[in-house]
């Protein structure tokens, strides 16, 4: 799967793991924050990377002492108009400090590339592919802006 990193489109090495699915030893994935809670000691002892999967209705001060130790956190948009992960990724930022990756994942657009980036999002796996050349040309959409930007 192709996906936006650092507004450069290139290969995505992370998969998502469902929460029934076996946990691999030295791959790279990314897990719901439940399965992360139930199996951290699992997950932190694998030599592949762990990332987390929020959803709009997670808490992620469940997470924020473990943030220093996760390569990657999605956010999840389970429908293009669910904006709670914008606040999501801003809290994850400013909040808690989190400097890593943040992934946006679902239903996003890719007319919101731009302010998905403003809030902190640094990489994005578009649901469509094909929209890839929109989300990387939406970057340079505006140039003045008005509040400062999380990066």
């Amino acid at each position: 799967m192709q996906i936006i990193k650092d507004r450069t489109l290139t290969t995505d090495a992370w998969r998502f793991l469902a929460d029934d699915a076996e946990i691999p030893g030295d791959s790279d994935v990314t897990v719901t924050l439940q399965r992360w809670l139930n199996d951290k000691a699992v997950l932190s002892g694998r030599t592949g990377q762990t990332g987390v999967r929020i959803e709009p209705d997670d808490n992620i001060g469940d997470l924020a002492g473990d943030l220093p130790n996760l390569s990657l956190i999605e956010v999840d948009f389970p429908t293009f108009t669910d904006g709670r992960g914008f606040s999501l990724v801003r809290l994850l930022r400013d909040k808690y400090g989190y400097r890593s990756e943040i992934r946006a994942v679902g239903q996003f657009s890719a007319d919101q590339v731009f302010y998905l980036s403003r809030v902190g999002v640094d990489t994005f796996a578009l649901a469509d592919e094909a929209q890839a050349q929109v989300a990387l040309a939406a970057f340079n959409d505006f140039s003045v802006t008005y509040q400062p930007s999380a990066r």
